[in-house]
């Protein structure tokens, strides 16, 4: 069997051997359900579902009460704004966004009764900090799975809340969580998301991040978030567990635990995206639109369409990433239709990187 060159790590991680077997282990021995029961084995997983919880808020710098369990960044993204709009005073909130963001942080803002301000991007295509609008909420793509580029979002929340002392902020950190270190208290931010299969867990388990969980109302009914009911009054539980309705992805969170312990190993692979960055831009009919210290690497082809290219590398068995990367923003902004990533993981080696600029050399040539 051919090696198959994985070069699409920003769409999704391949999955680490530990994180298998801590999934396959918890299924095959130690499956319950969590706070359902009392016996051993089911309070054995609600131990192990604190236990990964911990690790999270470690990781993030952020306390156990502030770390919700969702489904992905995408169904945080949409649940922020029902929390949101359940939980302010305000008929029509102005929502600022960028051109950086993914369809799925921009979407459900504009798809909902809200006024979106579009925030300016500078010459690199990052928020421009000069044009901050007035705003009720101010969503922030903490790195742009196009350009690759960490904006600097304790930067650009402080400058946001100087023009708007209320404002909500909502990060994106889909792209950032593989590439840098989230400090939620450092970036004072109210709301941050990202996607355990970004970083090697599974699909179907995300994390979100709320500042004042007693500030907002949860979104979710069901099982597991009710403490009590008296009568026609609701007592949720306590902390993030009001956002928390119904059955957790249990499995998807304990693979959780070794996909954070996994990354925090890798070293990055910016030697490869270098190495790769260097050999394209010596091909006249290759525009790099990313910079050489960018954590992935994104181009057009003159005269050939996205699509096609990405056809033409797969039969050499190769997969990256084509099309507009649900980013329709901005590809308008840089007038173009589509554009090919490459993006790396732990996995993928100098070899691999070989490879592929040879593949890429010989269907431009």
């Amino acid at each position: 069997m051919k090696k198959i060159v994985y070069m699409d790590a920003a769409a999704s991680w391949l999955k680490p051997q530990s994180v298998i077997e801590s999934e396959t282990n918890f299924l095959q021995k130690s499956y319950a359900n969590a706070g359902r029961g009392v016996c051993k084995r089911a309070t054995d997983v609600d131990d192990m579902v604190a236990d990964v919880r911990t690790d999270v808020a470690n990781f993030m710098n952020a306390n156990l009460d502030n770390v919700v369990f969702t489904a992905g960044a995408t169904d945080s993204l949409n649940r922020i704004v029902h929390i949101i709009k359940n939980s302010i005073d305000i008929e029509k909130p102005v929502v600022a966004v960028s051109d950086l963001d993914h369809h799925s942080a921009r979407l459900p803002w504009v798809m909902s009764d809200c006024e979106t301000v579009v925030v300016p991007l500078d010459a690199n295509h990052n928020i421009d900090i000069n044009q901050i609008p007035k705003c009720d909420v101010f969503v922030i793509t903490a790195m742009s799975n196009v350009m690759g580029v960490a904006q600097d979002v304790k930067n650009i929340i402080k400058i946001a809340k100087q023009k708007n002392p209320n404002v909500i902020t909502v990060v994106d950190a889909a792209q950032y969580v593989a590439h840098c270190r989230i400090d939620v208290i450092d970036i004072d931010c109210d709301f941050l998301v990202w996607s355990g299969h970004k970083i090697g867990s599974d699909t179907g388990i995300g994390v979100m991040y709320v500042r004042d969980v007693e500030k907002y109302s949860p979104d979710k009914f069901g099982g597991g978030m009710v403490n009590r009911i008296m009568d026609d009054k609701v007592i949720f539980n306590n902390a993030s567990q009001k956002f928390e309705a119904g059955t957790l992805p249990l499995t998807q969170i304990i693979g959780l635990k070794s996909a954070i312990s996994e990354l925090q190993k890798w070293d990055g692979g910016h030697d490869l995206i270098k190495f790769m960055y260097d050999e394209l831009s010596n091909i006249k009919s290759i525009r790099l639109l990313t910079s050489r210290d960018a954590s992935m690497l994104s181009f057009v082809i003159d005269g050939m369409h996205a699509l096609d290219f990405g056809v033409m590398v797969g039969a050499h068995d190769i997969c990256l990433r084509v099309g507009n990367m649900c980013a329709s923003w901005l590809m308008k902004n840089l007038d173009i239709d589509g554009c090919a990533r490459i993006s790396v993981g732990p996995w993928n080696t100098m070899d691999d990187a070989r490879y592929v600029i040879d593949v890429i050399k010989k269907i431009v040539k």
